[in-house]
């Protein structure tokens, strides 16, 4: 299982640090005052980049067990991964924090370390505070509502007649003097219910008209839709690589893509996998390896656009290949696809999977694809599309191979395999030119794969 060392800071005399200052080489003593550290908190670390909170899987020690300097403690759920943590100081387990099954938010104490059995009460009593009074999220300030702004209600310029053109309408009608009106509309306005009053007219009842209510400006957001409930159901919560899913599958929507399907023969490709596959090579990694090719000779295809200002042309070409595991869905990458051999490839292939079955994979392992392959096509699946990771430009869904019928040059019927490649591409960096021209040269690899097994 995969290891990190969590980083802890002195509790009560000494300010939270980030665990990267632990890696930091202490001083001369000689130059600095002897600190002796008593009580420390133990912190959830961050195991990757995107890494919010974490999930206690389990302590590996107890309360009240001994520990010392790089021994595993507690084993941490990431968004992708679990991973043993290691402790970097010598002590005793003096009270745990965050029990198995919870969450904690990375920085936050999910025990506390005694350097000696003298401190183990005063550790037990500083985790009960803890446990006791957790972060409390900022109330709102009080909303105070503004009064209405007041309507001017100055009288009209001397001399000059300020009135609706409907109440002048009425007061010729009626032959009033408006003149002499005094207006009760806004700056002195003469209404039309001030001509009426003045030539004794009973106004009539207003028709009931239902007047849809505008939308309270208070209101910041939209209302979450309801759904109606389902007798029997039962609500499950994402486990933290859901959660992790759910989120870039959101993030993504905010990219402008497009896709385009090329139509593959794999009569050769078929054959060279019978050879190869006695010798442990997968059709997963052949595929990756013609991709990897191909993105050498189309580098804007592996291209990355963060910020919608630039885009960045990436210097390896890391093939990430989705893999379904139990409760989600993780990305393991194939760094450098392009410069291994395809026995070599397919060795790191298989250990990249047995490493992501057991949520054992770095961070580094999973999320620094430059391109990702999805393949449903070992399924029978023979089309789809696929969502765009954020931070990538293209990914490619590979369909099943399946007899088709096709036509030469010259007009002839034969039957051949084929596989439909549908690509989705960011269309702020491709355009649909780069993206024919990259499945025209991956067709070429796939119809003539010799050029795989240099």
């Amino acid at each position: 299982m995969a290891s990190l060392s969590f980083s802890s800071a002195v509790s009560t005399s000494t300010p939270f640090l980030r665990p990267s200052a632990f890696f930091l080489k202490p001083r001369s003593i000689s130059r600095l005052p002897l600190v002796h550290a008593k009580i420390r908190e133990i912190f959830m670390p961050a195991l990757s980049s995107t890494m919010t909170e974490g999930k206690i899987v389990s302590w590996i020690k107890s309360e009240g067990d001994a520990l010392t300097k790089g021994e595993s403690v507690v084993v941490v759920e990431s968004d992708k991964a679990d991973m043993d943590v290691e402790t970097f100081y010598d002590g005793i387990l003096a009270a745990i924090v965050v029990n198995e099954g919870e969450t904690a938010l990375v920085g936050a104490p999910i025990g506390i370390l005694a350097e000696t059995e003298a401190e183990i009460d005063e550790a037990k009593a500083k985790a009960a505070v803890q446990s006791s009074s957790p972060p409390k999220a900022e109330e709102p300030a009080p909303k105070v509502e503004a009064p209405p702004p007041a309507v001017a209600s100055a009288p009209a310029t001397p001399g000059k007649l300020v009135a609706t053109p409907y109440a002048k309408k009425l007061a010729k009608q009626h032959k009033v003097d408006i003149n002499k009106l005094v207006g009760t509309g806004p700056f002195g306005r003469v209404t039309p219910e001030d001509v009426e009053k003045a030539a004794g007219i009973t106004a009539l009842p207003k028709a009931n008209v239902v007047v849809a209510a505008a939308p309270a400006a208070a209101t910041p957001a939209k209302a979450a839709a309801s759904y109606p409930e389902i007798p029997g159901s039962t609500i499950v919560p994402f486990t933290g690589m859901q959660a992790a899913v759910s989120k870039n599958m959101v993030e993504s929507l905010s990219v402008p893509t497009f896709r385009v399907g090329y139509p593959i023969a794999t009569d050769a490709l078929d054959a060279l996998y019978a050879k190869v596959k006695k010798k442990g090579v997968t059709m997963t990694a052949l595929l990756a390896k013609a991709a990897a090719m191909a993105l050498v000779q189309h580098p804007v295809v592996n291209a990355t656009c963060k910020d919608g200002k630039s885009f960045t042309y990436n210097s390896s070409i890391n093939i990430a290949v989705a893999v379904a595991i139990n409760d989600g869905l993780i990305t393991p990458v194939l760094h450098d696809a392009d410069k291994l051999d395809l026995y070599l490839l397919s060795k790191k292939w298989k250990e990249l999977v047995e490493k992501a079955r057991a949520k054992q994979l770095q961070p580094q392992e999973y999320n620094s694809g430059t391109f990702t392959l999805s393949n449903l096509g070992m399924f029978g699946v023979d089309r789809f599309d696929a969502i765009l990771p954020p931070g990538q430009g293209a990914i490619m869904a590979v369909g099943a191979s399946k007899p088709s019928v096709v036509t030469d040059k010259e007009g002839f019927f034969s039957v051949k395999n084929q596989m439909l490649v549908n690509v989705t591409a960011d269309h702020r960096i491709i355009y649909g030119a780069d993206l024919a021209a990259f499945l025209q040269t991956f067709s070429k690899i796939i119809e003539n794969p010799d050029s795989l097994t240099l």
